[in-house]
């Protein structure tokens, strides 16, 4: 969509502004990285809720449920890629698989996978860094959420589950085939709530990443995050996990830290910890497992992520 950026730039030219002043290529990064990622946004978020609509709570439980070992690892971590966008979302369906009677390892994958690798991640990623980037991104995603899950799994941790969650069990209920029609105002209903939620941390994200791209030294951001700072990705993991946010809302920051030199495995680590290891999730995962599990499941998190930044950190002249 660089024409949208070159269209911006022309509208403000001919309103009298110079596109070279710093103020003005804030406001142009502002309006057009804005309007992109909303129109990427609106219609990822349709195509993709259409899609989820084949895979409710209750059909993913059964198809879950005919699978064992690491396959039910991969699979449920490829059902993550198709639910909802952030941690907070994904954890009330965490529950209920959990409560359903699924191995605990088999929704921990789901779990890792929902919020860190998803089909509008890897659409909205091709757009911004290309396409082998956004493949292998989402390809280490899936084996972080796979590997998470099968060692919480090994470790036995089911005694680490609140009470509640272990003795809710299921109901057992078919759900209602949807016609084509139904499908439709479904992902429209899906397109307008998440736009709601998603909206105002695209906004947030956007104005964070004009500040970057306009008005912080390239030298600052290669000291803290380029290839000089051998601790870079373990700061952009700290820094990233206590925020909340989605990865449209992290996007436009990751855009513009590039753009200033620091590294791409030190940026997709800030992405998947602000997307997994939220502190508004976290607050919420600790309502249904004990400190100790809590505990493994972020530590799995921060060491994957870590491992994934310094990856691609090594093999960033192979990707782009």
């Amino acid at each position: 969509m660089n024409w949208l950026n070159r269209l911006v730039g022309a509208l403000l030219t001919a309103l009298g502004l110079d596109t070279g002043a710093r103020w003005v290529g804030s406001v142009q990064f502002f309006l057009y990285d804005g309007i992109k990622i909303t129109v990427l946004l609106c219609g990822l978020i349709f195509a993709i809720s259409y899609l989820q609509s084949y895979f409710p709570p209750e059909r993913s439980k059964k198809i879950l449920g005919r699978f064992h070992g690491v396959g039910a690892n991969v699979v449920s971590a490829l059902l993550g890629t198709v639910t909802p966008f952030c941690a907070c979302s994904s954890i009330p369906l965490f529950i209920g698989f959990t409560g359903a009677g699924l191995p605990l390892g088999v929704t921990f994958s789901f779990l890792i996978s929902s919020p860190m690798v998803d089909l509008g991640s890897l659409m909205l990623l091709m757009s911004v860094f290309g396409a082998k980037v956004a493949v292998v991104y989402v390809i280490i995603g899936l084996v972080i959420a796979v590997a998470g899950g099968t060692m919480i799994e090994k470790l036995h941790m089911e005694a680490y589950v609140v009470d509640f969650i272990r003795k809710a069990g299921s109901v057992e209920a078919d759900c209602p085939a949807l016609t084509k029609r139904e499908r439709l105002q479904y992902a429209n209903e899906q397109t307008a709530s998440t736009f709601r939620k998603v909206f105002p941390y695209i906004l947030i994200g956007v104005g964070i990443g004009a500040v970057v791209h306009n008005w912080i030294p390239e030298r600052w951001i290669e000291a803290v995050l380029g290839g000089g700072n051998p601790f870079g990705v373990l700061l952009a993991v700290l820094a990233g996990a206590p925020m909340y946010a989605d990865i449209f809302g992290t996007i436009p920051v990751a855009e513009a830290l590039l753009y200033k030199g620091a590294q791409l495995g030190t940026i997709l680590a800030f992405m998947m910890a602000v997307t997994t290891l939220s502190l508004p999730s976290v607050i919420l995962l600790r309502k249904a497992v004990k400190p100790k599990l809590l505990g493994l499941f972020i530590g799995i998190c921060v060491v994957g992520i870590t491992i994934v930044g310094y990856l691609f950190n090594a093999v960033q002249g192979l990707l782009i």
